[in-house]
């Protein structure tokens, strides 16, 4: 273990660091021959940039699975990311140091924080060169190669990244244990559902998703898990227990959960999602 006051990073492969910021948010940092990639940029508590320079000495591209605040902070240090052109818009209007500190400090709320964030120590947004992410693109590193593979749901340009040598993927926010499709920038639930099934495909690839938050890798039938709770919601039989979204917003889980966002029957996937959008004529 690694850490200092606004990071902590362990090895989850020989050539992988998994890296948790303030709010429990995770990055992952993988190390080919020749160049890293670093996968999502945290919140921007803190400077990740730095942190990650003392992990390595390749030079770093960073990706992101998406452009909410929670993985875009790093995006105004390395002033470079590769971002689906669908989420460029969410990472600025995200990008706001209070949004940002705010949710650093959400980490309270399961286990007190190393130290207190200050507004200062928030990366200052500002303009961010954006190189597109598509479907299929791969990122060789040098003996190490990760597969874009687009899943939108959560937002429209969720992307998650296979490793097929070493039957991983790394899926953000894509399919877990809280998948938020409730906001502006999320697809339908029968949108979302078509992605998981595509999703679904490459399952004979991969062993285990490390995710965006929780700390440890799930398994590949929380797909299967999500899918159902899909079906679920747009039948009308899930659990549909009211709650308050992140903006504020009312929004539904499909099923009944604890304050530690896990399921009371057992089950692994969870959909936070508004009765307005739940089919693609909704938000069209």
């Amino acid at each position: 273990m690694y850490e200092s006051k606004f990071f902590k990073a362990r090895k989850i492969y020989d050539n992988v660091t998994l890296i948790t910021g303030l709010g429990g948010e995770q990055a992952f940092l993988l190390e080919g021959s020749e160049k890293a990639l670093l996968i999502d940029g945290l919140s921007g508590v803190g400077s990740l940039k730095a942190f990650v320079r003392e992990l390595t000495e390749l030079p770093v591209t960073l990706v992101n699975t998406h452009g909410h605040v929670d993985h875009i902070g790093a995006d105004f240090e390395y002033k470079e990311v590769y971002l689906a052109p669908d989420d460029i818009w969410l990472m600025y209007a995200h990008s706001d140091m209070e949004m940002r500190l705010g949710f650093a400090k959400s980490g309270a709320m399961f286990a007190p924080l190393p130290t207190e964030p200050k507004l200062s120590d928030v990366t200052v947004p500002g303009p961010v060169k954006t190189l597109p992410i598509k479907d299929g693109d791969i990122f060789d590193l040098g003996g190490v190669k990760l597969e874009a593979i687009a899943v939108p749901g959560h937002t429209r340009g969720t992307v998650v990244f296979l490793d097929r040598d070493r039957r991983v993927v790394y899926s953000g926010d894509a399919c877990n244990r809280n998948t938020l499709v409730y906001g502006e920038e999320s697809a339908s639930i029968e949108e979302f559902k078509e992605s998981l099934l595509r999703f679904k495909k490459f399952q004979p690839a991969f062993d285990g998703l490390w995710g965006g938050h929780g700390g440890a890798l799930e398994q590949p039938e929380i797909i299967d898990s999500a899918i159902t709770l899909c079906d679920e919601i747009m039948a009308g039989t899930d659990d549909a227990v009211e709650a308050v979204g992140f903006t504020g917003k009312a929004c539904w889980y499909a099923k009944e959960k604890d304050q530690y966002y896990r399921r009371l029957d057992g089950g692994t996937a969870n959909i936070a999602y508004s009765k307005e959008r739940i089919w693609r004529k909704d938000i069209q």
